[in-house]
């Protein structure tokens, strides 16, 4: 992996130090802005999104929480700026039609560790 794709931002996620993470069921979300992110949290965890630090996180940094066997669920905004990186290296990922209406009004693309897609 070139340390340019290690260090690009994909989004953002959010943490309760120093390990509680926003989940949505067990994958970690990550949002495409900091806007997103705080919608979701009061959304998720209403009653406690106030505790919640949203922080950057960078394409090296997903993978390393996936080696450490996270799977992740990407926004519309993340998931079209993992996607092209992951498909560049190693991984088989496709576009998402994120038209498609859910029963939460949230649409999230799950990658787990291996890159298979829930």
């Amino acid at each position: 992996m070139s340390p340019d794709d290690n260090s690009k931002v994909i989004g953002y996620f959010a943490i309760v130090p120093p390990v509680d993470v926003l989940c949505e069921g067990d994958a970690c979300v990550i949002a495409g802005s900091e806007m997103s992110m705080k919608k979701y949290l009061s959304t998720l965890a209403p009653n406690s999104s106030a505790k919640f630090q949203v922080k950057k996180t960078r394409f090296g940094e997903i993978l390393e929480g996936m080696q450490r066997g996270a799977p992740y669920a990407f926004d519309e905004a993340s998931y079209n700026r993992f996607y092209p990186i992951a498909n560049k290296n190693g991984f088989d990922l496709q576009q998402e039609d994120f038209s498609v209406p859910t029963e939460t009004g949230r649409h999230f693309v799950v990658i787990r560790p291996g890159g298979s897609i829930t």
